[in-house]
This record gives structure tokens, C-alpha cells and sequence, in this order.
């Protein structure tokens, strides 16, 4: 996986985050102290942060940085009975 592949995992992460505690954007922004556009650009990979804004995101969205930085994926395997298995990778 490329870094812009892991960054828009990343990203992607972070807006289903949010989205689960039904914050919106300019609440996260406001509590970063940085606009609700420049916010927007994080969550669509458009922005790179470092790692301390990584974690002020956890800790707003009440998670932590590795849970963020983890790929989750289901895989459905072919059995008669359909069962799951599901994978965490870590992104670095």
C-alpha cells in the first residue's frame, strides 16, 4: 500500500469516526482551532497531518491514533454456511 493509499485509509477512518459519534466537521474543526474547510481537506486525504494532529483527532473523537491508522476489512469466505473473517492491518 502506497503512502496515498495509507493516507486516504487514514482519512477515511477518521470520517466514519466521526461520523459513528454524530459530530459534524465544524465541531471537530473548532476543536482543533482550524477551519471547517481545512478539516474537510483531512478527511479527504487532500491534507497530510502530522502525527500530534493524529492524535488530537483521536482524542476529539474519542478513539486512539492505532485505531485510526488500521485497515478493517470483512472477507466473506465461500463455505456452504457463509462465514466472516475479519482482518486489521496496521498501516505502518
Amino acid at each position: 500500500m502506497n503512502v496515498d493509499a495509507q493516507l486516504q485509509a487514514v482519512a477515511a477512518n477518521v470520517k466514519n469516526r466521526r461520523r459513528e459519534l454524530r459530530i459534524s466537521q465544524t465541531q471537530v474543526a473548532e476543536k482543533l482551532k482550524i477551519t471547517q474547510n481545512a478539516y474537510s481537506k483531512i478527511e479527504m486525504a487532500k491534507t497530510k497531518m502530522s502525527v500530534a494532529r493524529l492524535y488530537e483527532i483521536a482524542d476529539i473523537l474519542k478513539t486512539t491514533a492505532h485505531d485510526l491508522m488500521t485497515v478493517h476489512s470483512v472477507t466473506i469466505h465461500p463455505t456452504k454456511e457463509a462465514s466472516l473473517a475479519s482482518s486489521d492491518r496496521v498501516l505502518y
